[in-house]
């Protein structure tokens, strides 16, 4: 069962301070895509309740798709391995994709993901991150539009994850060690 008051060692972002950045970063897709044929593409599970907020604040035309990709599975630990568990239901030929990531820490996934789309002949290719983790980067991705720097702890709340419970948290935090190192 989840305990916020025993699990989460540290709110790093309240849900008013979220809210504030993911409209900020809405306003600027929605400048930079003007006039363009844009995709949005959520990855699930962890982007779901960071992508339908920011399709909210993007003011232009754009669609909607999901992919479900993972190198994580049960783990706090990427596994290195990434597997495409649900592909996009769109054709993406000539359309400006705009990946939807919770968080990029070792950039393993979005590595791959990238050149597995790149392959299908979009226009363009860019990714919108709520949260950054530089320190554990792997893999050379670049982040066009993020929402927070973190730092290297585990992080859960605002649809971020581990082991598939904390995702309902309106707030972002920090779980302490002793939670997913059982």
């Amino acid at each position: 069962m989840i305990d916020i008051k025993n699990d989460v060692k540290e709110v790093l972002y309240s849900e008013e301070v979220i809210s504030k950045r993911v409209k900020e970063l809405g306003a600027a897709i929605s400048k930079d895509y003007e006039g363009k044929d844009l995709l949005v593409v959520g990855v699930l599970k962890g982007s779901i309740v960071f992508t339908a907020d920011l399709i909210k604040g993007i003011t232009i035309p754009c669609e909607l798709d999901f992919m479900a990709v993972s190198s994580y599975g049960k783990a706090s630990e990427s596994s290195g391995i990434v597997r495409i568990l649900k592909d996009l239901d769109n054709d993406i030929e000539g359309k400006h994709i705009l990946i939807v990531e919770d968080i990029v820490d070792t950039g393993t996934t979005l590595s791959y993901l990238l050149k597995y789309l790149k392959a299908r002949k979009a226009e363009s290719i860019e990714i919108v991150a709520l949260l950054n983790k530089e320190a554990r980067r792997k893999s050379n991705v670049t982040v066009k539009y993020s929402g927070f720097d973190v730092p290297d702890e585990f992080i859960v709340g605002y649809g971020i994850d581990y082991a598939e419970k904390y995702r309902n948290l309106p707030f972002i935090g920090s779980l302490k060690r002793e939670i997913y190192e059982k």
